[in-house]
């Protein structure tokens, strides 16, 4: 499938300063996000579930893709576009054999999780963490602009880990196209705004 959305928000309650996480969707929405992610990792699966449906109900609205983080079931249960699994999740292979029409994304951390999920079938690998962060806790150091130039994806791809205007050129120079950001839109003042600023840096580097 075509998958080129330019910046991919990644929505988790604990870092929207205290902000409902609804109004931080619909600011990225309103700012120009066309695709975004629920990721919950310390909730109960009911309350996740309650979320989830009013995101569903929210992006349907904008026509925004929506993904939810780690849980197939929920995706599924409230009709979203897609899951993004981690390496400790279902395995995308699995994943792939009862939603064969999903957009699957995978984490991956080398070359061998990358090319294990294109075997099995993903849409999209996550490569991360690009650059130190603390919205993760991972046992592997930040894998640096190095490795985006030296690593080999034959699928579309998202970058994620660290990514700040400040840096986020560098990292299209070495071919990225699908950005992947937390706290830089989160936690911004006007999440709108800076929505907007990221996506104009993305477009006006692509040329789009």
């Amino acid at each position: 499938m075509n998958f080129d959305f330019g910046l991919y928000p990644v929505i988790t309650e604990e870092f929207c300063n205290d902000r409902s996480i609804f109004k931080i969707l619909e600011s990225v929405i309103a700012g120009g996000a066309k695709i975004v992610q629920l990721r919950q990792k310390n909730i109960l699966k009911k309350d996740l579930y309650d979320q989830a449906l009013i995101f569903k109900k929210i992006t349907r609205e904008n026509n925004v893709k929506l993904i939810i983080n780690d849980h197939l079931d929920i995706a599924l249960a409230v009709e979203a576009d897609g899951v993004h699994l981690g390496q400790d999740d279902l395995p995308c292979k699995a994943a792939r054999s009862i939603a064969p029409h999903f957009i699957i994304g995978v984490s991956t951390h080398n070359q061998d999780e990358i090319i294990k999920a294109e075997i099995d079938g993903a849409t999209y690998v996550n490569i991360g963490p690009i650059f130190p962060t603390n919205t993760k806790t991972l046992k592997i150091n930040a894998l640096g602009l190095k490795y985006l130039e030296e690593v080999k994806v034959n699928i579309p791809f998202t970058v994620m880990g660290g990514i700040k205007k400040d840096n986020i050129v560098e990292v299209l120079k070495r071919g990225a196209k699908n950005i992947a950001m937390v706290t830089e839109l989160t936690m911004a003042d006007d999440v709108k705004f800076k929505t907007e600023e990221i996506i104009k840096v993305i477009n006006d580097f692509t040329g789009e």
